[in-house]
């Protein structure tokens, strides 16, 4: 990352008063944040803090603290807010943390020896009672625990060239367009910035390019947890704000589009919306073309740094995950994505990862002949029904969630005769018979070994906090089937159907 800071020194010295971030109260111009960057790196150096969590709210606070400590060589690690406590106490164990920056005046997760103020407003360093013998993390700069599809958040590590790499390839992919440069002048923050997508692509890559940034807290945009969302407090903020770029998931889209058939469309300044995080299905993609959205899929893994591939208004096909970045290769093997070029240094505490080896992503899909990749699904989610079909769960999935009563869906029925499914009605008024009614529509355009022929009222939402979805909205299959095991065995037992939650019903 020498050559970000090294455009952001330019930065400051030849534009100073360019406004590079706003938050709820003030803004920072290129020449302040460069100052305070350094200024707080300088501070940590003096401190020899060679590790520390990162732990608050989105806010100019925030990104200071994340830059200095990158300046400063520190190993970072970010932590979700939106995580458990019994994730996050195993998130600072797990990293041997002496320290975590704070940011913002929010409450304490852990016990506390000390709490320093550091030379910038907002930004204080608590050390905490750390015991046993640390493990050498010389060259990483960057922890990002994600809790993938169990409940226990795995380390992967990531070095300065990793971080870089993928910085100046996302900027070389959005702003390669003629005209963009001048057109995507201001991105909002919509994801938590813990989250390393929007860390990187929507920190690094605005700062690389001089561009200026919105960083709300969750509280301000209506965002609670990873996805939990109050759309009207978000649109009222991106028509106050009139940003030209954002990242959402494709829950977030699914609700934006459902505004903008009521009337409520997103601001006409966008002129780039990246999705991803989870499956897209192509009909939400035209959807929000038609309503002027300018959406564009992209797919990654934290293992490769977040992104790895990406549609843009210069290269897009609706469907795909956009063309591979410069810096990546991806091949297809037997089914299976592969990507080198721009791989991790392996988990913590695992053994060391080999940057030339050929990463499995546990993805299915394939490129076609224009060089776009496609997504099929997880080959470990891939279902086997007795008659021998393979059958992608996330596609039905996607269709599913699709109809206007069912806000969240898991599909069953591996080694079984036919599929079923669990679902999260959308609201109150989402009844078995409204239910059951879409899922017989969406079954019309489904072959028949994929038709949904039974399903199961869920109890409640899958969300981070019951552990039934993970920090960036994929389902935690094995959790949720535990929790539904006994319905689950219901439905291929008996041909009972009734009324109520949790039993089983049929499809007629």
């Amino acid at each position: 990352m020498s050559n970000f800071f090294a455009t952001l020194a330019q930065r400051a010295q030849h534009e100073p008063q360019q406004v590079a971030l706003v938050d709820e109260n003030s803004s920072l111009t290129y020449g302040e944040l460069f100052l305070r960057v350094n200024e707080l790196a300088t501070w940590l150096q003096s401190q020899k803090i060679g590790r520390a969590g990162l732990w608050g709210e989105n806010s100019i606070a925030w990104v200071i603290a994340d830059l200095a400590a990158l300046k400063a060589n520190i190993t970072l690690v970010p932590l979700p807010r939106f995580f458990s406590e019994k994730q996050l106490q195993h998130v600072i164990a797990e990293a041997q943390l002496p320290c975590l920056l704070i940011c913002g005046d929010i409450e304490k997760i852990v016990a506390v020896e000390e709490r320093v103020f550091t030379p910038i407003d907002n930004i204080f360093c608590d050390y905490l009672v750390v015991s046993g013998e640390k493990n050498s993390l010389d060259t990483i700069r960057k922890i990002t625990f994600t809790s993938g599809t169990t409940g226990t958040p795995k380390g992967v590590c990531l070095n300065e060239d990793a971080l870089g790499n993928v910085t100046r390839a996302l900027a070389q992919r959005i702003y390669s367009t003629p005209g963009a440069e001048l057109e995507i002048n201001r991105h909002f923050t919509l994801l938590p910035l813990s989250t390393l997508l929007e860390n990187i692509a929507g920190i690094y890559v605005p700062l690389y390019l001089g561009k200026q940034i919105v960083v709300l807290s969750g509280t301000t945009i209506g965002l609670t947890g990873s996805s939990q969302l109050s759309l009207p407090t978000l649109l009222r903020n991106l028509h106050q704000y009139q940003p030209n770029s954002l990242i959402m998931l494709p829950q977030i889209l699914f609700g934006c589009i459902a505004a903008s058939a009521q009337g409520f469309p997103l601001p006409g300044s966008l002129k780039f919306v990246a999705v991803g995080g989870a499956r897209t299905p192509v009909q939400l993609l035209e959807q929000a073309t038609a309503f002027g959205i300018p959406v564009f899929e992209g797919y990654g893994l934290s293992e490769c740094a977040s992104v790895v591939s990406l549609n843009s208004p210069l290269v897009n096909k609706i469907g795909s995950v956009g063309k591979p970045l410069s810096h990546v290769g991806i091949k297809i093997d037997d089914g299976l994505i592969k990507v080198r070029g721009n791989a991790f240094s392996g988990y913590l505490d695992q053994a060391a990862h080999d940057a030339d080896a050929w990463l499995d992503t546990g993805d299915l899909g394939y490129l076609d002949d224009d060089g776009f990749l496609f997504i099929s699904g997880r080959k470990k989610n891939l279902l086997i029904s007795s008659y021998g079909r393979n059958i992608s769960p996330e596609w039905i999935e996607s269709e599913l969630v699709l109809s206007r009563n069912i806000a969240q869906c898991i599909v069953v029925g591996d080694a079984q005769a036919f599929c079923s499914a669990i679902i999260v009605p959308a609201s109150a008024q989402s009844n078995a018979q409204s239910i059951a009614d879409d899922i017989s529509r969406i079954n019309k355009s489904l072959p028949d070994y994929a038709r949904i022929q039974k399903f199961i009222i869920a109890k409640e939402e899958f969300s981070p906090f019951n552990q039934l979805l993970t920090d960036n909205g994929r389902l935690r299959r094995v959790e949720i089937l535990a929790a539904y095991s006994d319905s689950i065995i219901k439905i291929y037992t008996t041909d009972a159907t009734n009324t109520h939650v949790g039993v089983v019903y049929d499809i007629l």
